[in-house]
């Protein structure tokens, strides 16, 4: 196996190593995601089936914010349209074609909603 050269701090993989017990390391700690207000999130509708069997599902993106927000909402998109789903990559994924029963409830919650595709 051939030896790896290290040319740069970018080549150990964004991994660095110190010694120095003065060192103040908070400012390198990740920033927790804020979640923005109903009233500021674009998100978009959609219905997809491909790679689902031919079950269609509703697909809901854009959401900006925590994880623990996100899945608080597709909580409540649920409950409301009484159907399963799941949260995975960022996007909320309703068994189903509720399209337009989940752009009316979101725009009750102050969502601002965009229908895309047919």
């Amino acid at each position: 196996m051939a030896k790896k050269n290290l040319n740069s701090l970018s080549d150990l993989g964004g991994f660095v190593f110190s010694t120095n017990q003065e060192e103040d390391f908070s400012e390198y700690s990740e920033q927790s995601e804020i979640s923005l207000k109903p009233e500021e999130q674009r998100l978009e509708a959609h219905f997809s089936n491909k790679g689902r069997g031919g079950k269609t599902v509703t697909v809901i993106s854009g959401y900006q914010g925590t994880e623990s927000d996100l899945k608080s909402l597709a909580k409540l998109l649920k409950t409301k349209c009484g159907v399963g789903g799941s949260v995975k990559e960022g996007e909320i994924i309703i068994q189903g074609n509720y399209r337009d029963k989940i752009m009316t409830i979101l725009k009750q919650e102050g969502y601002q909603v965009k229908r895309v595709g047919g």
